[in-house]
């Protein structure tokens, strides 16, 4: 899988955290509360924003696998866990937080998820989830993602899987151009066989209605202004070295797209609940 760096994950998170959708996530609540303890397994958990956002709307005890191939992320989650939580103890790849009135456990799983997805996931849970991850997966990869968490009969929630949609204030003569572009570097093998890119948001929901999980989708798009300049210089950097790599934009016309300074920006996600039929 294509890897992304601690400083961009960091970067992105506060965009992350306001643009979740806000009625699935009652939604998952809803559907956990006045359980026991709660197992999740976090997949591509990146810096572990994803437990951030989840673990407070969720019940007082939790035990979180969070999986990543990168070693670095890893690291870089237990460090951001520890600063994040009211009290943090462990270490070796297990931690134990308190956050609030919140008990949450923390295994730390380095594993290739495009390799071995039955031990990434482990043998049970009552949630998986995953953040800004099945865009970069295939329909054959989200197909076995649906089939595992089927036969574990758990629940499954993703956040902010890019859409397709993008949008840039002021506008520029080649932003067409560009998403298109953009669009076939995004459908290029990232790991796990050819990417879904913007229409991994539909692919989710078939695989999971196919499995007779019952689904419900919500708008997660980043809307991003005044603040949030650094993002928007660092997505428009992104952007044009992918369009680069493709070969399908001249040189100069890229320079200067990306020399043009946004003010505004929308950039299109969806998140996905699946709950299984027995509930």
């Amino acid at each position: 899988m294509t890897g992304f760096s601690a400083e961009w994950l960091n970067r992105r998170e506060p965009a992350d955290q306001r643009s979740r959708n806000r009625t699935l996530e009652r939604a998952l609540a809803k559907h956990f509360e006045g359980r026991g303890p709660l197992t999740v397994v976090d997949l591509g958990c990146g810096t572990g924003a994803n437990l951030r956002a989840l673990a407070p709307r969720l019940g007082p005890e939790q035990h979180w696998t969070l999986v990543d191939r990168d070693q670095a992320l890893l690291k870089a989650a237990a460090q951001r866990l520890r600063a994040w939580a009211d009290g943090a103890a462990g270490k070796d790849g297990r931690l134990t937080l308190s956050k609030g009135a919140k008990r949450i456990n923390v295994q730390l799983r380095r594993a290739d998820l495009a390799r071995d997805l039955a031990a990434a996931l482990g043998p049970n849970a009552n949630l998986v989830t995953a953040s800004a991850l099945f865009d970069l997966a295939s329909a054959e990869f989200i197909a076995a993602v649906a089939a595992a968490v089927k036969a574990r009969q758990s629940a499954f929630y993703t956040v902010l899987t890019y859409d397709g949609d993008q949008r840039w204030t002021p506008e520029h003569a080649a932003d067409a151009a560009m998403l298109e572009a953009f669009h076939t570097h995004q459908r290029r093998d990232k790991g796990f066989g050819r990417a879904a890119g913007p229409d991994a948001p539909g692919v989710l929901s078939k695989a999971f209605s196919a499995a007779g999980y019952s689904v419900s989708e919500g708008d997660s798009a980043w809307r991003l202004g005044p603040g949030d300049e650094a993002l928007m210089a660092e997505l428009a950097r992104g952007v044009a070295e992918a369009v680069t790599q493709t070969g399908l934009v001249q040189a100069s016309t890229i320079a200067a797209w990306r020399a043009n300074t946004r003010s505004r920006a929308i950039v299109g996600h969806a998140d996905t609940l699946a709950l299984p039929p027995a509930c």
